[in-house]
């Protein structure tokens, strides 16, 4: 499995970035997970728009699926240029009627998934936690037949994460605060509290996303590193995690 960040900023995207999403690859699938904004931009640099094989949501706030409806534009284009009529997956949960209606387009599907069941999409198995956020909103973790990635999605911090994620062979948490203040109410966790879910869960590797837009991001990391001593990465734009053998 190959797990590549193609935004990561909280709220907006700063200049020439993009907000939540990443791509997961595995035996030529392509899975892209959340799709903030600026994503449809970033992700063009990766893969081919009409090679996506499908999209799946943690939930429906603005900064995971901005670029829903431009994609949705581009599949119809794209579509219309080559006399095609692929259909592009996208799945979501229904607590949010009208925004998961909304992912079904010409050429796009939306697809529910139960949070309570796992769900096979290609060669990814994934199961889902419920997180503290002011919306619903879903963690998941990712399989394939020999690896685990923890995507926590937005979520303030609750003890049930760290059992969510052990084992996890890479973690990508919600960091959107600093060490010491509270995240609690817009739902959102600090340095510190993403090392203590990665410190729980015993996992490989940390990366620190949906990242803030104040203070120095490096002290972010090193917050972490205080309580977490795995590796620990601050997402970047095109920042690659693959098992190594």
């Amino acid at each position: 499995m190959k797990v590549t960040t193609i935004g990561y900023w909280g709220a907006y995207p700063r200049v020439n970035s993009a907000t939540s999403s990443y791509l997961f690859e595995e035996e030529g699938f392509r899975l892209l997970v959340d799709c903030g904004s600026g994503a449809l931009a970033k992700v063009q640099q990766k893969v081919e728009i009409m090679d996506l094989d499908a999209i799946i949501l943690s939930h429906y706030h603005h900064d995971h699926i901005a670029d829903v409806g431009v994609l949705q534009y581009a599949w119809l284009v794209q579509n219309k240029l080559n006399k095609s009529s692929d259909i592009l997956p996208i799945y979501g949960h229904q607590e949010d009627e009208q925004s998961f209606k909304s992912l079904t387009h010409q050429f796009t599907e939306g697809i529910p998934y139960d949070p309570s069941q796992s769900l096979s999409i290609g060669p990814f198995t994934i199961e889902f936690l419920k997180t503290k956020h002011p919306v619903p909103c879903y963690a998941m973790k990712i399989c394939n037949s020999t690896d685990a990635v923890v995507y926590t999605a937005d979520t303030s911090y609750f003890e049930e994460l760290g059992a969510f994620a052990e084992g996890a062979d890479l973690l990508i948490t919600d960091t959107n605060f600093y060490k010491g203040m509270d995240g609690r109410k817009p739902g959102h966790m600090t340095s510190e509290e993403a090392a203590k879910v990665a410190k729980q869960a015993n996992t490989d590797t940390l990366w620190l996303s949906h990242l803030p837009h104040f203070g120095d991001l490096n002290m972010l990391k090193q917050e972490a590193a205080d309580v977490y001593h795995g590796n620990i990465e601050l997402a970047e734009e095109g920042l690659t995690w693959s098992k190594k053998d």
